[in-house]
C-alpha cells in the first residue's frame, strides 16, 4: 500500500492554506483595517463585479395645512470591479525539503503574504485620489510639518472630516501616516500615544490617537512628486472584496520537486468619498 504521505507536500490541503493567508493579510496589513467587506460576497474570477446600490437622498419639508408633496427618489448604482490579479509560484526540491527542520510550507508562504499586502496596501492608499477637494487640507500649499505644528494640522485634518459627518459614534476614524512623520509626531507632546490611550479600543498596530483619530504608520505610504498623501477617513468611505480563487500544488515533471501556485484577487471602491480626507504634506521638510 502506498504511503499518502510519502511525498512531502502530499498532505498539502489548498482550503485550509487559502484560508490561513486570508487571515494572515487581515492581522497584519494596515489599510485592511481601515476598510469595510460589505459586498465581498462571492467572487471566483477576475473580472467579477459587485452592483452596490446606492440610496437617494430624502427631502424634508415643512407641512402647510394637508396637502403632501411626494418626492421621486432616485438610488445609484456604484460598481466594485474585482480587478485586481497578483500570483505567486514557487518551486521547492525535495532535498531542501529533507533538510530543513523548519515548515518550509508556512516560511515561504509568509514571503508570500508579505508580497501580496504590499501590493494591497499600497493599492488601498492610492484611493486617496477619490478624497472630495472640499476634504483636501494643503491642496494649494503643501503642509509643511514641525514638532511644533504637527498637532494643530492633524486636528485640521480630522475637522474636516466630522464637518463632512463622517464621525459617528460607531465609525471611528483613523489616518495613515509613514515613518518620517512618524518621527515628528512623536516630538509633539499633545499626541497620545498607544500606551497612554485610556480605552483598549486601538486599531492593531496604531501607535496612539491623535485628535480622535487611530494613527497607523504604513512604510507603503511613500513620497510622490515631493509630497505625501495623508489619507484619513473611517470605515465606511472605501468597501474591499478579496479572495484567494486558486492555489495548487502539483509535482514538477523535470526535476525532484514541487511547484506551488496561487492566484489572489481583489478590488475596492471609494462608495463614500465623504468619509475620507487628506493631508499633502511637503515630503521636503521630513
Amino acid at each position: 500500500m502506498t504511503n499518502q504521505f510519502s511525498n512531502g507536500y502530499a498532505a498539502f490541503v489548498p482550503q485550509i492554506w487559502s484560508a490561513k493567508l486570508n487571515a494572515s493579510l487581515d492581522k497584519s496589513c494596515v489599510m485592511i483595517q481601515c476598510v469595510n467587506k460589505n459586498y465581498e460576497g462571492e467572487i471566483k474570477n477576475a473580472g467579477d463585479t459587485v452592483n452596490i446600490i446606492v440610496p437617494g437622498d430624502v427631502t424634508v419639508s415643512t407641512l402647510t395645512g394637508d396637502a403632501l408633496s411626494y418626492s421621486e427618489l432616485a438610488p445609484s448604482n456604484k460598481q466594485l470591479l474585482i480587478d485586481q490579479r497578483k500570483l505567486f509560484a514557487f518551486k521547492i526540491n525535495d532535498v531542501a525539503a529533507a533538510q530543513s527542520n523548519l515548515d518550509i510550507m508556512d516560511s515561504h508562504l509568509e514571503k508570500a503574504k508579505k508580497a501580496i499586502e504590499t501590493a494591497q496596501d499600497s493599492f488601498l492608499l492610492g484611493k486617496h485620489i477619490d478624497v472630495p477637494a472640499a476634504n483636501i487640507l494643503g491642496s494649494t500649499t503643501a503642509v509643511s510639518l514641525t514638532a511644533s505644528n504637527v498637532y494643530s494640522q492633524f486636528v485640521a485634518l480630522a475637522k474636516l472630516l466630522k464637518k463632512s459627518n463622517a464621525v459617528s459614534n460607531d465609525q471611528k476614524p483613523w489616518v495613515v501616516i509613514n515613518p518620517d512623520i512618524e518621527a515628528i509626531l512623536l516630538q509633539s507632546t499633545q499626541f497620545t500615544s498607544g500606551y497612554q490611550v485610556a480605552d483598549k479600543t486601538l486599531r492593531e498596530g496604531s501607535i496612539g490617537r491623535i485628535a480622535g483619530m487611530d494613527v497607523l504608520v504604513s512604510t507603503n505610504l511613500a513620497p510622490t512628486d515631493g509630497k505625501v498623501n495623508v489619507l484619513a477617513g473611517t470605515n465606511d468611505a472605501i468597501t474591499f472584496a478579496s479572495q484567494l480563487a486558486k492555489i495548487e500544488s502539483i509535482r514538477d515533471t523535470e526535476s525532484f520537486s514541487d511547484l506551488v501556485r496561487g492566484l489572489y484577487l481583489y478590488g475596492a471602491k471609494t462608495v463614500v468619498p465623504n468619509a475620507l480626507a487628506k493631508m499633502i504634506v511637503d515630503a521636503s521638510a521630513l
